[in-house]
């Protein structure tokens, strides 16, 4: 992120201020994994108190946001710890990045493609048990191999 931005947010953004647990509870997350994903390179350096207890800022709870949609893009762990060292690296990155997130990107619309597949024939048996369709099986059931080539 660039300076300006993060002068936009003013200061409180990045002082430390939740616990562990607050942040285990904010997002969902235990805090093993925490404490994990600071271990592996996935968190940035995270604030300690005067007791040496972790204490999260709200840049932590935004960037713990972005990992559980990479999460649920199906981003492999190594592919999020390689995106947080180039935002680290900074903005010299950014090519690298939005590669990352476009082939990303390209990924989920194939499989919300396929999802949508899925759904049309869950609606096709849905309607043949409910009597509402004939046997005959509809052009939408198809089967694509690994080169997306249907079958």
């Amino acid at each position: 992120m660039s300076e300006g931005a993060r002068d936009e947010r003013g200061s409180d953004w990045e002082r430390p201020r939740y616990s562990i647990g607050e942040v285990a509870e904010r997002s969902g997350l235990s805090r093993d994994t925490l404490r994990w994903y600071e271990r592996i390179g996935l968190m940035d350096y995270v604030g300690r108190d005067h007791a040496g207890k972790r204490r999260f800022s709200n840049r932590d709870l935004e960037w713990l946001a972005l990992i559980g949609r990479l999460r649920t893009t199906g981003m492999t762990v190594a592919d999020m710890v390689r995106y947080a060292e180039l935002v680290r690296a900074g903005e010299s990155t950014f090519p690298e990045r939005l590669e990352m997130f476009r082939t990303t990107r390209a990924e989920v619309l194939a499989k919300i493609d396929e999802l949508r597949q899925t759904v049309a024939v869950l609606d096709y048996k849905i309607d043949i048990y409910e009597g509402k369709a004939q046997l005959a099986r509809p052009a939408t059931i198809t089967v694509q191999d690994r080169e997306g080539i249907k079958v």
